[in-house]
């Protein structure tokens, strides 16, 4: 197995408890030959994507770590999708398009980056239910640049632009749970032109509708999730998430895994 970091940055945490974190996209390589957390191999290479905050004390030694690797986009590597349908592309999560994202080091200041994405993360809160818009993110003066990339997790895929990312997320997503509440987030960290935020979980919401193949079952349900960003000119320019979707799941009575054939 090989380790490949995609993005590597660390910061001072705004959020209780404080500290100093480090926060990674990564993807670990290698020939699947044995099942891993239940998932069967394919005896292919794999790249298993990982989401990963560390939280670092003084003497340099870690005293917690939050970590969510993508198990559904595994599944389907190794040729066992377990949804009916991926709703954008599915893809292996590039690196940032600048290729600095490891140890960024001479960039804009890391703490007016995390300024940018707090501002949009509010304003995302309030939408729209019949376009799924919310203000303030899009156009001249607004958060995401036009040419937006937003990488999303197994299940979800990628999408470029704001009208991607409204079509193959965040409508399906906003007409599944409507009165999703995210945010509560444990680390929010800045570094040069890079962001990171983590919530554990950072969503409550209701199952009020059908979604990836699952009717609505009016429960109440919780959702981890990690965001990066890279941001230039005062514009969010890339986006890669990883979300719980095996706990999710669960929660809505499917063990994506256990389903396995």
């Amino acid at each position: 197995m090989r380790r490949r970091d995609e993005i590597f940055i660390g910061g001072p945490n705004r959020r209780a408890p404080g500290g100093h974190w480090v926060a990674a996209v990564t993807h670990y390589l290698g020939n699947f030959e044995n099942p891993l957390f239940g998932v069967k191999p394919s005896n292919n290479l794999v790249f298993l994507r990982s989401g990963e905050f560390y939280r670092v004390e003084p003497d340099g030694r870690i005293s917690e770590a939050k970590i969510i690797v993508d198990l559904i986009d595994l599944m389907r590597q190794a040729g066992r999708f377990p949804l009916p349908q991926m709703l954008g592309t599915e893809m292996l999560f590039p690196g940032p398009a600048t290729h600095d994202g490891v140890l960024p080091s001479g960039q804009a200041n890391g703490e007016e980056t995390l300024d940018l994405c707090e501002a949009m993360l509010a304003d995302l809160k309030a939408f729209n239910p019949e376009t799924f818009t919310s203000a303030g993110q899009t156009g001249d003066d607004g958060y995401w640049h036009d040419d937006m990339l937003w990488y999303g997790p197994g299940g979800i895929g990628s999408n470029y632009r704001w009208s991607g990312f409204e079509k193959d997320h965040r409508a399906p997503f906003l007409t599944a749970f409507p009165d999703r509440v995210g945010g509560n987030h444990y680390c929010r960290i800045g570094d040069g032109n890079y962001a990171a935020v983590s919530g554990w979980p950072s969503m409550t919401m209701t199952h009020k509708g059908d979604y990836l193949g699952v009717p609505a079952s009016g429960k109440s349900l919780t959702l981890r999730v990690m965001d990066f960003y890279r941001c230039a000119e005062g514009k969010i320019m890339e986006n890669w998430v990883l979300l719980d979707y095996i706990d999710l799941f669960r929660q809505m009575d499917r063990d994506l895994i256990g389903e396995q054939i």
